[in-house]
């Protein structure tokens, strides 16, 4: 009898070093603090720069902090993107296509940082992703758009938000900052050939491992099906 997948839960390297940030922060403060104490006034500022230095570094802990725990999540069902905004969740059967995004500049072949995701069914992604997070996206998914225009796969004017409703093909209207991504991912799809994005700050090693990874999870999956 063949064993079924593991679940392998992924941590996001830019969630690392969360509690030693925290506590060079606390450590700053605390030996700036006493350092004041035998300086005379005219020194203020530099101690005033110092706390705020130590401040910046503390909240850029607690933010690495307050991520949540694992990033994505491979099951032997699918795989779940966790985000502080939300998440979204695919069925490894609502996936046509895993793969690096390249793209060719001129004599150069770019690898952009992300790994894209093509869906069989583009419509299913309006329930499987939370409101929160496609607003998030959208911002997030910026430098993408940047690229976009560069290499001239779209228009700036195509790269507008677009707040109108979406329609899905079964007619429902989908509105507000869900249809914005919705708008926005078949604009991205239009550009790259992918509806959603894993970025290479979510993962936990490099962007070709990981593209294999989840492309022998999804074969492997087939069997359990």
């Amino acid at each position: 009898m063949t064993s079924p997948l593991p679940v392998i839960n992924i941590k996001a390297q830019s969630s690392h070093h969360a509690l030693f940030l925290m506590l060079l922060a606390g450590v700053i403060f605390v030996v700036t603090l006493l350092l004041a104490q035998g300086y005379q006034k005219q020194n203020q500022l530099v101690f005033i720069f110092i706390y705020l230095t130590a401040l910046v570094i503390f909240i850029t802990g607690l933010a690495k902090h307050l991520q949540p725990q694992f990033s994505l999540k491979l099951s032997p069902k699918g795989i779940k993107y966790k985000h502080n905004s939300g998440q979204w969740r695919l069925e490894w059967q609502q996936i046509q296509r895993i793969a690096l995004v390249k793209e060719s500049y001129g004599i150069e072949q770019l690898q952009l940082p992300y790994i894209g995701i093509k869906l069989c069914n583009f419509s299913s992604l309006a329930k499987q992703i939370s409101p929160r997070l496609a607003n998030r996206l959208i911002h997030e998914q910026r430098p993408l758009i940047a690229m976009a225009i560069k290499l001239r796969l779209i228009t700036f004017e195509q790269s507008q938000l677009n707040f109108s409703p979406f329609i899905l093909p079964c007619g429902t209207k989908i509105k507000g900052p869900l249809a914005a991504f919705l708008h926005h991912s078949a604009m991205l799809y239009s550009a790259f050939g992918y509806h959603l994005f894993i970025p290479e700050s979510a993962l936990d090693r490099e962007l070709s491992e990981f593209e294999q990874l989840l492309t022998q999870c999804k074969q492997s999956s087939k069997k359990y099906q």
